[in-house]
């Protein structure tokens, strides 16, 4: 680790990563879709106009050729409704307007949710789940003959035109706050290898203290040296406390996010609390070390530690959220939260390299810290001598 610590590639590297993750997480734009739909509301038998609030759309540039759908599923067969006209008002602005038929193709009498499919030369295609609620009170005499009148208008997979730009996805809740995504999320990837990193030296030092006291390895190293046993309490240290560096900035990111979609900084969702404690853990660490004097029972106490805290990390944050019905995360119930639903494409072309960049940035960090503390030792040494 130390010989990897004289490089600089991969310092320069972590650097580059971060500040492309900065700049595209930033300043990419969302996808359109559409902020405001009204009314909700539609009634069968009649032509009714809605109004549509884009965000980041180009209604204008369409030049008319904006296409509108309302979808609905029924008996496990989707049916689509065409606008009658959609005009634009100005490029956030349009109207739809449906003519609905008297029925609907099936013979429920009950409210159905139909999803709103907007598509143009300009903004791509893009989908409203649940826009407008239409209610059908009474069950038609023939739904065979309005199921036919339904397909036969429904919607096929060549009227939709693509969206090429470098975009990120717009979702309803999160809006801009998506972006905080390559910021939250990537910490918390970054932390879970740091601790491993700081794990892995405190098996080291166990397995080197073990030999040691077996005398298969030498037990007596210069007065202004360190030895091997000290050098892996140092880097599981220096590990462990840009760790939690990290797990506090997920945590203050994660409340930041939670105020702008939630309405509050702190909801004591699982997802936080779990967090909080696995946090609190480590940081029982550093006061466990604090409480012993003596360096080779600090170092022996402080790994032990160590693999407990991490084994206990593990539960906390990635098992008993996913097992919550009740969490407002991403992930719950068994949801891996990293599907098209969560991360597209164009995200993880930014979110992935940002893992990377903050985890090699971690070590960065990780190693200066070590280098202090080995210099510090080495003159508090000299110093006695």
């Amino acid at each position: 680790m130390e010989r990897l610590m004289r490089q600089h590639w991969w310092k320069l590297l972590s650097v580059a990563i971060l500040v492309y993750a900065l700049v595209a997480g930033l300043l990419v734009p969302l996808k359109p879709n559409l902020v405001h739909v009204s009314p909700t509301a539609a009634e069968l038998g009649q032509n009714q106009s809605f109004e549509l609030v884009g965000y980041n759309t180009r209604f204008l540039e369409d030049g008319g050729a904006t296409r509108a759908w309302l979808n609905v599923s029924l008996d496990d067969t989707l049916y689509s409704l065409p606008a009658a006209s959609v005009t634009a008002v100005d490029d956030r602005r349009a109207t739809a307007t449906f003519r609905f038929p008297d029925y609907l193709p099936s013979p429920e009498t009950s409210a159905h949710g139909m999803s709103l499919i907007v598509s143009g030369p300009a903004n791509g295609t893009f989908v409203v789940p649940n826009a407008v609620t239409v209610r059908q009170r009474l069950a038609p005499a023939a739904p065979a003959r309005y199921r036919e009148a339904w397909l036969h208008d429904g919607l096929r997979g060549d009227e939709l035109t693509k969206n090429t730009a470098f975009t990120f996805p717009y979702r309803g809740l999160l809006s801009e706050t998506i972006r905080n995504t390559y910021f939250h999320v990537s910490l918390w990837f970054a932390m879970l290898f740091l601790f491993i990193a700081a794990v892995v030296y405190a098996v080291k030092h166990l397995r080197i203290k073990a030999r040691t006291d077996a005398g298969t390895l030498p037990a007596t190293v210069s007065l202004s040296e360190l030895s091997r046993l000290e050098r892996t309490d140092h880097w599981s240290v220096v590990f462990t406390g840009v760790g939690m560096l990290f797990g506090v900035l997920g945590l203050l990111t994660g409340a930041v996010w939670a105020r702008y979609t939630w309405g509050s900084w702190w909801n004591w969702d699982i997802k936080q609390f779990t967090t909080l404690i696995a946090l609190l853990i480590y940081a029982g660490y550093f006061v466990l070390r604090a409480a012993f004097p003596d360096p080779e029972q600090r170092g022996r106490l402080g790994a032990v530690y160590n693999i407990f805290a991490f084994a206990c990390l593990i539960p906390l944050i990635y098992i008993l959220p996913r097992m919550s019905s009740t969490s407002l995360h991403p992930g719950a119930e068994g949801n891996p939260a990293m599907g098209g639903e969560d991360l597209d494409n164009t995200m993880r072309m930014v979110f992935y390299p940002t893992i990377i960049g903050w985890t090699l940035f971690g070590g960065w960090m990780a190693g200066v810290a070590y280098r202090a503390r080995i210099v510090g030792e080495r003159l508090l040494r000299r110093s006695e001598l």
